[in-house]
């Protein structure tokens, strides 16, 4: 009984720590993003537009949206967000803030370093997705809303999607966030990144987390 309650404590650990590493490389790629100076994503170019004008951080913008948006999805549903939803509104707004504050991710000189780290900045971006979502612990605040209007509406998820993300574009471009190439790559490729992340992430996590539960079956198979 010890050995399996180990065991269960194992995969409960090893499932939320791939969806906080995920969350960690995501939030990595978004800082890249802003510190290129190329133009963010969508909802970054929002936080980063009420940041302009009306102070506290990016990573806080991220959480007070994420909040309502929570909030929106809830009444919506009739039904609490997972708690992993809540996490994720929570550590990425954080994540994003600790690492803006390390001195040597700043906005290099050259465009074509520029470049560089805007397109490392999306294929990380798209790796961080890949990783938290193969950990199954839940979708983020943007995604639950996506998810929730899909639901009541019984319109295609991409049509969902894009009309969130020009509403919150034209929001952020009204607040002065940063539109320019690196929004429009972004819009453009982190659908197909994702395509090709989340298959293999999904593949590692539940190979890993299968031998977890195998050493679970073995052993349950062996005290019988």
């Amino acid at each position: 009984m010890q050995g399996e309650r180990s065991i269960d404590r194992r995969f409960f650990l090893t499932k939320w720590s791939i969806y906080f590493i995920g969350l960690l490389i995501m939030a990595f790629g978004i800082v890249l993003m802003i510190r290129a100076d190329l133009g963010s994503a969508p909802w970054d170019v929002f936080h980063i537009g009420l940041f302009y004008q009306i102070g506290l951080t990016i990573g806080t913008w991220s959480i007070i949206v994420g909040f309502f948006i929570l909030m929106i999805s809830s009444m919506i549903t009739k039904k609490l967000p997972p708690l992993g939803a809540f996490l994720n509104m929570l550590m990425v707004g954080i994540f994003i803030d600790l690492y803006m504050m390390i001195p040597q991710l700043h906005t290099p000189d050259l465009f074509i370093l520029k470049l560089i780290m805007l397109l490392i900045g999306v294929l990380v971006i798209g790796i961080g997705i890949g990783v938290y979502i193969s950990s199954r612990c839940g979708a983020g605040p943007r995604d639950s809303l996506m998810i929730a209007l899909t639901e009541v509406t019984g319109w295609k998820v991409q049509y969902i999607r894009l009309g969130m993300e020009l509403v919150v574009l034209c929001l952020g471009w009204l607040l002065g966030g940063p539109i320019f190439i690196g929004t429009i790559l972004f819009s453009l490729t982190i659908g197909s990144i994702v395509g090709l992340t989340l298959p293999a992430c999904q593949r590692a996590t539940d190979s890993l987390l299968d031998k977890i539960q195998h050493k679970k079956e073995k052993k349950v198979t062996f005290q019988i």
